[in-house]
């Protein structure tokens, strides 16, 4: 309970590093002192990486396709009045 008898609740994120957690982006120095409750997330420690679609699988190529650069950039050069 803070001093004037109400519950506060915060959230911060941070990463624990040997006994410490270290918070990331957050000043918490006002709160020096305050008694807290730290919840581990059971995020994985590496990130897994999906594996890549091939999307040229999914396309058939035609003579319009080629020319998409050239199309866009005539298009977008005649866009103002």
């Amino acid at each position: 309970m803070t001093k004037e008898g109400l519950l506060m609740l915060a959230a911060v994120k941070g990463i624990v590093q040997g006994n410490t957690v270290l918070i990331e982006d957050e000043d918490i120095r006002a709160y020096d002192g305050t008694e807290v409750i730290v919840t581990l997330l059971s995020y994985p420690q590496e990130k897994v990486r999906k594996a890549s679609v091939d999307w040229d699988s999914f396309v058939i190529p035609s003579e319009r396709g080629k020319n998409v650069e050239k199309y866009m950039r005539e298009m977008r050069e005649n866009d103002r009045l």
